[in-house]
């Protein structure tokens, strides 16, 4: 029987947060037409991700950017792992972050039916562990927004049995 090897994780996320991450760039993909974040910085009291975009948006869609994140994670989703190859995880979802040196079989993390991207760090089992997204700042320059976030109402580690 093989063994699937995943490559080793280099950082400890807050689980919370990371998953809001998740649902965040889903929540960008969609509303912009822009990739995932390409480069994140993701700590238990505020994280940061820049996205690639042509022009800057607006207060008022940046607004629509929270709300939506906060009504997928009102959804109660579940949040679910799965390993496969790489070669099937390229039929439906974007690997181009992926570095050329990770293994072949990669694990899927999903967010219920609203997002799935391959991923090796820890997640809370449903949104409902999440808490609030909230908006604290952005700033765009060069085509790159950076987008500054905190979670609320989230103020200790969930259950090692509510993490994935």
């Amino acid at each position: 029987m093989e063994r699937n090897q995943l490559n080793e994780h280099n950082k400890e996320e807050y689980p919370p947060m990371h998953t809001a991450e998740h649902v965040l760039n889903q929540t960008m993909v969609r509303m912009f037409g822009c990739p995932r974040s390409r480069n994140a910085h993701i700590e238990r009291k505020k994280s940061k991700c820049d996205y690639l975009l042509p022009e800057a948006p607006t207060g008022a869609q940046m607004e629509e950017v929270e709300r939506r994140v906060n009504e997928i994670i009102d959804r109660r989703l579940a949040v679910s792992c799965e390993l496969m190859s790489r070669e099937d995880a390229a039929r439906y979802v974007d690997l181009s972050k992926l570095p050329g040196h990770v293994s072949d079989t990669l694990r899927i993390v999903r967010v219920g039916d609203y997002d799935a991207c391959a991923c090796i760090g820890r997640h809370v089992d449903n949104t409902s562990g999440i808490g609030r997204f909230k908006l604290l700042n952005c700033d765009y320059a060069d085509g790159r927004l950076r987008i500054r976030f905190k979670l609320t109402g989230q103020e200790q580690e969930p259950p090692a049995e509510n993490l994935l």
